[in-house]
C-alpha cells in the first residue's frame, strides 16, 4: 500500500494511541506523495509526556511498516496539542479542574460566553465558578474551550 489512503492512516494512529490509554485529538496529513508528513496530536485525562508520545510513535511506525511499501518515505510527529488548541473531547476537561477557562457556548439558541474555573463535571455537565456564580454547561453546547494559563507563581 502506497500513503494513499488517509483514513487508514488516521485510524491507526487513533487505534494506536487508545491502545495507550490516550486519544486522538488532530491528526494533519500534508507533504508530498513522495514524502508525506503525518502530524498526529494526542492528548489523555492525564499529561503527556515526550516519553509517552515517543511509545505512541514506535507504536504508529510498527503498524504503519506492516501495510506500506518500503519506499514510502514520511516523516511521522506525535505531540500533545499546545495552549493554543480548544479542547475537543469532555476527557480533556477532567485534568483541567480547578482551572481557568476562556469558554464559548450555545444556549437556547444564543451564543455565550464564559470565563470561569472548572469545579466538577459530572457525565456531560461541567460546572463553572464565575465570580461565585456556579454555572452548568452541557458538553454537548460547547462550541470552544480553552484553558487560560496563569504563569504567576501561586502564593
Amino acid at each position: 500500500m502506497k500513503f494513499k489512503d488517509e483514513n487508514i492512516v488516521r485510524l491507526i494512529s487513533e487505534n494506536a494511541a487508545k491502545e495507550q490509554g490516550f486519544f486522538l485529538i488532530d491528526f494533519i496529513y500534508r507533504g508530498t506523495p513522495k514524502k508525506r508528513v503525518l502530524e498526529i496530536f494526542i492528548d489523555g485525562k492525564d499529561n503527556v509526556s515526550a516519553d509517552v508520545c515517543a511509545s505512541v510513535s514506535r507504536n504508529i511506525t510498527e503498524k504503519l511498516n506492516e501495510i506500506i511499501n518500503e519506499n514510502d518515505d514520511y516523516k511521522l510527529i506525535v505531540s500533545s496539542p499546545g495552549s493554543e488548541y480548544s479542547l475537543k473531547i469532555i476527557d480533556q476537561f477532567y485534568k483541567h479542574i480547578g482551572r481557568n477557562l476562556d469558554v464559548v457556548y450555545e444556549e437556547n439558541g444564543e451564543k455565550k460566553k464564559l470565563k470561569g474555573t472548572l469545579k466538577n463535571i459530572l457525565n456531560n455537565d461541567l460546572f463553572f465558578d464565575q465570580n461565585k456564580t456556579e454555572i452548568k454547561i452541557n458538553f454537548n453546547n460547547i462550541k470552544k474551550a480553552k484553558v487560560i494559563f496563569s504563569f504567576s507563581p501561586k502564593g
